[in-house]
C-alpha cells in the first residue's frame, strides 16, 4: 500500500468538475474529513445548485474556470481530483471538442498542479475505456474494444489518453497518481436531462410518459449508488496504488429489466417503447471489483433503496423545475 493521506488540518483538495454530479458529492465527502476543498468548474455541464448548500462553508471555495486553460488555485495543495468532463452521451456529443480537450489539455493542467505542489493526483476515468467489451465482467487488465472514430470516441479516447498521461506523469515525473474507472452511478443531483437510462426512465415515469428503451433492451448495465461510488473513490485516493481500479457495483441487469424496475418502484403506469439503438452502445457492463474490495470497500446501498432515494429527489426536482 501507499502513504497515508495528509492530516485534516493541512488537507486541501482540489476537485475539478466539482459542481458536477459525482464531483459535488465528492466535495461533500472530502469536507466531512475536516480539510479544505476547492471546486473548479466552468459550468459547461456542472450546475451551481449542486454546491449551493456550501455557500456559507468557510472551508469551501468555488472557482469558475476552464481547466483546459489552467487550474487557478493557490497552494498549498495536497490532493488534486480531476473530474472535469462531460460524462453523459448528450453532453459529450454536444461538446465533442471540449470533451477531447479536457481529457487531454485539462488532464495535463491538473497533473501539473499536482506536480507543482507535490500533491497526490486522482483521475476520474470511466468504464467506457473498455468500449464494447469482449469479456464480462470487465477486469482492469482488460485492454478494451473501442471504436476510435465512432461518435462515442470523443469520450472513450479522451479518457484512455488521460489514463496514459496520468501514468506517464507517475513514471517519468514521480507524481503520486491514482486512476478510478467509474461504472454507471446514480443518485440525487443527476441532471434531469442527463440522457442516460436512469434519468430518462425516472423523468418519464414520474410524468406519465413512455419509457424509451434504445435497441432491444438486452444490453446490460450495473448500477452503483453515488455514496458507494464516492466511498470507492476515497478508498483508492487514500489506500490505493497507481494501477487502475474499477469503481462500481457488480451485478448486471438488462436495460429492459431496469425499465420495469423503475415502473414498479415508482408505481407508474407508463408504457415501455423501443427506439433506435445508440451507435456503438456497449452490450455488457459489469465491473470486476476485486482490487477495490482489497482496499476494504463494499457497496452498502442496494438498488431498491438507492432508486427510492433517487426517485424522491427527482420528484422534488421536477416539482421545483431545477436540475435540467
Amino acid at each position: 500500500m501507499t502513504e497515508s493521506p495528509p492530516p485534516a488540518a493541512r488537507r486541501h483538495a482540489v476537485v475539478t468538475g466539482g459542481a458536477g454530479f459525482i464531483g459535488s458529492h465528492l466535495v461533500d465527502a472530502l469536507l466531512a474529513t475536516g480539510g479544505r476543498v476547492t471546486a473548479v468548474d466552468n459550468f459547461l455541464t456542472g450546475r451551481r445548485e449542486n454546491v449551493a448548500h456550501l455557500a456559507a462553508e468557510p472551508r469551501f471555495t468555488l472557482v469558475e474556470a476552464d481547466v483546459i486553460e489552467a487550474v487557478p488555485v493557490a497552494g498549498p495543495v495536497t490532493e488534486v481530483l480531476h473530474f472535469a468532463s462531460p460524462a453523459s452521451p448528450p453532453g459529450y456529443l454536444e461538446h465533442p471538442i471540449e470533451t477531447l480537450r479536457v481529457g487531454a489539455e485539462g488532464t495535463y493542467q491538473a497533473l501539473r498542479l499536482a506536480e507543482r505542489h507535490g500533491a497526490r493526483f486522482l483521475l476520474a476515468s470511466t468504464s467506457e475505456v473498455y468500449g464494447d467489451p469482449e469479456e464480462t465482467p470487465q477486469r482492469e487488465a482488460y485492454w478494451g474494444h473501442v471504436n476510435p472514430i465512432g461518435p462515442r470516441s470523443v469520450y472513450d479516447e479522451a479518457k484512455r489518453y488521460a489514463e496514459a498521461l496520468t501514468t506517464a506523469f507517475g513514471r517519468a515525473r514521480g507524481v503520486s497518481t491514482r486512476i478510478v474507472r467509474i461504472f454507471n452511478t446514480y443518485g440525487p443531483r443527476m441532471a434531469l436531462q442527463d440522457g442516460r437510462a436512469l434519468p430518462n426512465f425516472l423523468c418519464a415515469a414520474l410524468q406519465g410518459e413512455p419509457l424509451c428503451v434504445h435497441g432491444d433492451g438486452r444490453q446490460t448495465r450495473s448500477f452503483c449508488y453515488v455514496s458507494d461510488t464516492v466511498a470507492g473513490i476515497l478508498a483508492v485516493l487514500e489506500r490505493g496504488d497507481a494501477a487502475p481500479y474499477n469503481v462500481g457495483r457488480p451485478g448486471e441487469m438488462t436495460i429492459l429489466d431496469f425499465a420495469r424496475t423503475i415502473l414498479r418502484i415508482s408505481g407508474s403506469k407508463s408504457p415501455i417503447v423501443h427506439g433506435a439503438a445508440w451507435p456503438d452502445d456497449p452490450r455488457r457492463r459489469d465491473p470486476d471489483v476485486t482490487r477495490l474490495c482489497g482496499l476494504g470497500w463494499r457497496p452498502r446501498v442496494g438498488l431498491e433503496d438507492g432508486l427510492g432515494q433517487t426517485l424522491r429527489w427527482f420528484a422534488e426536482a421536477l416539482g421545483r423545475g431545477v436540475g435540467a
